[in-house]
């Protein structure tokens, strides 16, 4: 950072970690354990999208890497706000947690390497459960720009179960890097996961 930068009060950004996408299945079964919340086997990443040649070569590299893994459909799709979402399914019962988490690493990955790092915003893991014999929905949500994780559970349009949400923070404190800064907090509603 240069003189002018400090000045202006403009700070460094925070270099991304993609293998924060890894410490995920250690979360996993800290929620399983304390909330009985299990993967659903689908996981999300979103990003402004930018149109042209690049962005079509960008979603073929896409399809081609998750090809290669025979176990998991792939849907790109647009939500109201103009991001897109490529969203990852594991076969129903074949829930294997580090292979989606290398796969969503992969689509993070390939946008990165095609220029489409400061287009990304978050990537997103399911989880579901039941409690007093409602069924929960929960998703960890990944943010790029920040290195860090933090749980949304939507209870239905609009609203949100937020003592589950802080809850769940405090049992993934010391599996991963949890946003401290409640504000950053942001609902997802039109993400097509948890």
């Amino acid at each position: 950072m240069g003189f002018f930068d400090i000045l202006l009060g403009r700070t460094k950004p925070v270099q991304p970690n993609l293998d924060v996408l890894f410490a995920i299945p250690g979360a996993a079964f800290t929620l399983q354990a304390a909330r009985d919340l299990v993967p659903t086997g689908a996981g999300a990443v979103c990003f402004r999208a930018a149109e042209g040649a690049a962005a079509h070569q960008t979603e073929r590299d896409i399809r081609d890497l998750l090809n290669l893994d025979p176990g998991v459909t792939i849907s790109v799709s647009k939500d109201e706000y103009g991001y897109t979402w490529v969203v990852c399914r594991q076969a129903e019962g074949e829930v294997d947690l580090p292979t989606l988490m290398t796969d969503l690493h992969g689509v993070n990955s390939t946008l990165v390497e095609n220029g489409f790092g400061p287009f990304l915003l978050c990537t997103v893991i399911g989880f579901t459960g039941e409690h007093d014999g409602k069924r929960q929905r929960l998703g960890l949500i990944y943010l790029y720009k920040r290195g860090t994780v933090y749980p949304f559970a939507p209870i239905g349009p609009q609203q949100r179960d937020t003592d589950l949400e802080l809850q769940v923070r405090a049992d993934i404190t010391g599996d991963v890097p949890v946003e401290s800064d409640l504000s950053r907090w942001f609902p997802i509603w039109g993400s097509p996961v948890p």
